[in-house]
């Protein structure tokens, strides 16, 4: 064999995962050379805006970023309500959505997951109120607020079900607020006790404000979060292609070392599923 086909096999081979991947994508995007990625920017560190430049940045930002240079296209963000992310995916405006969402078994009626990081339901209080809420079971009778948009009122009401009434205490009184910061701004001024957070942005906000934010018990939840996808042949198949590009970063190291960089190795999965939360 020549030194000019030995080069020439090389630059084959050297050329050949970009290929593959390439060809896992389906055919109009492809063409487009782009994924459309709803986001909302409000949820750190998984997205929010570097105060200092207004850009995007935060652990979904960078995996989304790897995901399509692992396939050979750019990833084109657009901001987005969190409330219009789905109904969004459905109409084609946008083709994946990466914004903390959970992946639950009612999304799953419109939508397949890629689950790619676990997290949980939080509870937390303000430094000034956590010496009489020890437990989440001393937020019984208690005012406890979360984004409505989330899973997390229904999930709470659930708990408080189970915790609370079932044993004869008060339940909780339920505040669906308009985000996460609208509730720590009511948490901050008492008009609530509590708040539920995911357990993947607590070590953020603790670092971001000390001594503000104290966590009230472990989490009460078990929650994959994933990258939804139109059920479709074409949502099918960037599903898949999405899936294996996270494989490969997985097997690469490269994943993990995103969640290390944002203090999040306990959210990382061992393994990239599809449609396992619950």
């Amino acid at each position: 064999m020549t030194l000019t086909s030995r080069s020439l096999l090389a630059a084959l081979a050297f050329c050949l995962p970009a290929a593959v991947s390439a060809q896992e994508l389906p055919a109009r995007i492809k063409t487009a050379g782009k994924i459309i990625v709803a986001t909302q920017p409000n949820y750190p560190p998984i997205i929010f805006k570097e105060p200092a430049t207004n850009t995007l940045t935060g652990l979904d930002i960078e995996i989304g970023e790897a995901i399509g240079k692992e396939l050979g296209v750019a990833i084109e963000w657009q901001e987005t309500a969190f409330a219009q992310m789905l109904p969004s995916l459905q109409t084609g405006r946008v083709d994946m959505v990466m914004a903390g969402m959970s992946d639950k078994p009612a999304r799953r009626e419109t939508a397949d997951f890629v689950d790619y990081f676990s997290s949980g339901a939080q509870f937390y209080t303000i430094t000034a109120l956590a010496p009489g809420l020890k437990t989440p079971e001393d937020l019984c009778g208690k005012t406890v607020g979360a984004s409505r948009s989330t899973s997390w009122p229904a999930e709470m009401e659930a708990w408080s079900k189970e915790n609370c009434v079932a044993k004869g205490k008060p339940a909780l009184t339920i505040v669906g607020t308009e985000g996460s910061i609208d509730a720590r701004t009511q948490l901050k001024t008492q008009r609530l006790q509590a708040a539920v957070q995911g357990s993947e942005v607590m070590p953020y906000f603790l670092k971001l404000e000390p001594n503000t934010y104290v966590p009230i018990g472990a989490p009460f939840t078990d929650v994959r979060g994933g990258i939804p996808f139109v059920k479709t042949t074409e949502g099918s198949q960037l599903r898949d292609a999405v899936k294996g590009a996270l494989e490969r970063l997985k097997a690469k190291g490269s994943y993990d070392a995103i969640f290390v960089k944002y203090g999040l190795s306990s959210s990382a999965l061992p393994k990239i599923t599809v449609n396992e939360g619950k």
